[in-house]
């Protein structure tokens, strides 16, 4: 997004081995593998990252601005910033190590507080995380822009489906569950409704695995019939065939409730509506407050399988067709980024 609106980029960056099918198409410092959870070692290998970063001045060269995308880069930004260079902050996920009541999380909200104070801009991805964690818990004040999960296409133009390109047939409803699979509560919930409707739900599963969230993944899978997991996709050109697949799809995130999982706004739910698949999500949620406000689908008053069920008994095809016309009627702009969005995100450190 940023090189389409005329700015080289440079990335410095950690890998995570699950995401292996991603690839970088610019200049990149690599720090190496950075596994998930296992804390104590992500912070030595966060700082084991420092001296290569400061000593990286040649190939960061002299920035105009930095944007340090979550907590921990933000720290190495921080230390191997030179100058008055202006600091963006982007916050993606509230870490479950922010939100709890221990020396530990009270200690890592008082170091996210001082390197708040000393960047420049608060970018994050929903309105549940400027509300509920950074102003009602750190007290932020500074400037922020929502910059929300949605699609970016380029070099060329997405054009949406029509109605006439959406599942229409007799046979199981597709419920499909795409994007980074972390939730244990969901999967849990989807792999218990489908045992309650072998006949009529058909579960498709998309995206990164993530096994230390999600227990017995394979084994489960593999014993049950009507569900599939079909694997890592490209993005955002294997989209199309993903959400083409399914009739309705499972938006609400689980992992962290109370906390990250309530405030979020998940991609898929971008995704999806631009393909036309409406979306089930949890109603005291923010995306199930943005499903519910938007129409882009059913919503439950709680997270389990028996409501889901009663959800998906309650969906024939003319329901979920109707409510994929709906959706492909609505503007492009609420699930699509644009170059717009970009400048109106930079202008607050662009234009002082």
């Amino acid at each position: 997004m940023l090189r389409a609106e005329g700015h080289a980029v440079r990335t410095i960056s950690f890998r995570r081995r699950n995401m292996d099918a991603q690839t970088i198409d610019v200049p990149n410092l690599d720090l190496g593998d950075m596994p998930n959870q296992r804390f104590l070692l992500r912070l030595w290998l966060l700082a084991r990252a420092i001296p290569k970063v400061v000593m990286a001045r040649r190939f960061m060269g002299a920035p105009d601005l930095i944007i340090a995308r979550n907590f921990d880069l933000l720290a190495l930004a921080w230390i191997a910033r030179r100058g008055q260079v202006p600091l963006i902050y982007e916050c993606l996920d509230i870490h479950s190590l922010m939100t709890g009541d221990t020396a530990v999380n009270k200690i890592m909200r008082r170091v996210e507080r001082f390197l708040m104070r000393r960047s420049q801009l608060l970018w994050t991805s929903s309105p549940g995380f400027l509300s509920q964690y950074f102003e009602k818990i750190q007290n932020h004040t500074g400037p922020s822009v929502i910059v929300e999960n949605k699609l970016w296409f380029s070099p060329k133009p997405a054009v949406r489906p029509s109605i006439a390109e959406r599942p229409d047939g007799d046979g199981p409803l597709v419920l499909g569950w795409v994007g980074s699979i972390r939730c244990q509560a969901s999967f849990d919930i989807l792999c218990e409704t489908a045992r309650a409707l072998p006949q009529t739900l058909r579960i498709e599963v998309h995206g990164n695995i993530h096994h230390h969230a999600v227990a017995n993944f394979d084994a489960t899978v593999a014993a049950l019939d009507n569900v599939t997991y079909h694997g890592p996709y490209r993005y955002p050109d294997g989209l199309a065939q993903v959400y083409g697949r399914c009739d309705i799809i499972w938006g609400q995130d689980l992992w962290q409730r109370g906390g990250n999982s309530d405030w979020l706004l998940p991609n898929r739910i971008y995704e999806a509506s631009w393909h036309g698949c409406p979306t089930i999500a949890v109603a005291d949620t923010e995306t199930g407050r943005r499903v519910a406000s938007q129409g882009l689908g059913p919503v439950l008053q709680s997270p389990n399988a028996e409501n889901l069920v009663t959800c998906l008994k309650d969906l024939d095809r003319a329901k979920v067709r109707d409510l994929s016309r709906h959706i492909l009627q609505m503007d492009d702009g609420l699930f699509q980024l644009t170059g717009h969005d970009i400048k109106a995100a930079l202008a607050p450190v662009l234009e002082n």
